[in-house]
């Protein structure tokens, strides 16, 4: 919790609860249901909280914006997001149901109105979406072809509408079909030697198909 605080010391009284509650709620969960390893649930607000919030460290998404998290697993990064940005939209999905199931059971105790949690494949969910977040899911070209009829052609952000991707390691070669990619290294911006190889790739709009 001290981690998030170094990071974000301007989050309000509301939003130092809600991270706090993370750690019980998901280790309460882990407990009966596997959605983080047994080695990173003890480094939960580094490994999942924190490397989730990469992204706001990027970007600052304005109100009203809807993001989408693909394969967010237990809820990452959309439930960090979430908390620190209570007036976006969030949508979460996994086509894994019980990892959904603990994503709607922490949504429901952190009293998360801007967050929506269902089984579902990213081809088959419909609507627009400001940015599209996920956690190294798959390949980017392969995540490309799931979203790129997903995104909102118009932009609120300094960064164009698109892709916001955690990602870790030397990039080169995956990215190599879009040139527009940014790397934003999270070592920028953590400490911790975790963030060393991890990064944030945005891919705007129109250079995602």
């Amino acid at each position: 919790m001290d981690e998030i605080l170094k990071y974000f010391p301007n989050i309000t009284e509301i939003q130092k609860e809600q991270f706090a509650k993370l750690d019980f709620l998901y280790h309460d969960w882990n407990a009966k249901i596997n959605v983080i390893s047994r080695k990173d649930i003890d480094e939960l607000y580094t490994k999942h909280i924190l490397h989730s919030l990469g992204i706001a460290k990027v970007i600052k998404f304005e109100p009203g914006t809807y993001v989408l998290d693909v394969g967010t697993g237990g809820g990452f990064p959309g439930i960090p997001l979430a908390i620190l940005f209570p007036e976006t939209r969030f949508y979460l999905i996994d086509v894994i149901a019980k990892k959904i199931k603990v994503v709607q059971a922490v949504a429901e105790a952190l009293e998360l109105k801007n967050v929506k949690a269902e089984q579902m494949r990213a081809e088959l969910v419909k609507g627009d979406f400001d940015f599209i977040v996920s956690r190294a899911v798959t390949n980017m070209p392969d995540f490309v072809s799931w979203v790129k009829d997903k995104i909102k052609k118009k932009s609120k952000h300094e960064l164009r509408n698109g892709i916001l991707y955690l990602k870790g390691g030397d990039l080169t070669e995956e990215l190599k079909a879009f040139p527009k990619a940014t790397e934003y290294n999270l070592s920028d911006f953590f400490e911790d030697e975790f963030f060393e190889t991890k990064k944030v790739v945005h891919l705007p709009l129109k250079f995602s198909n």
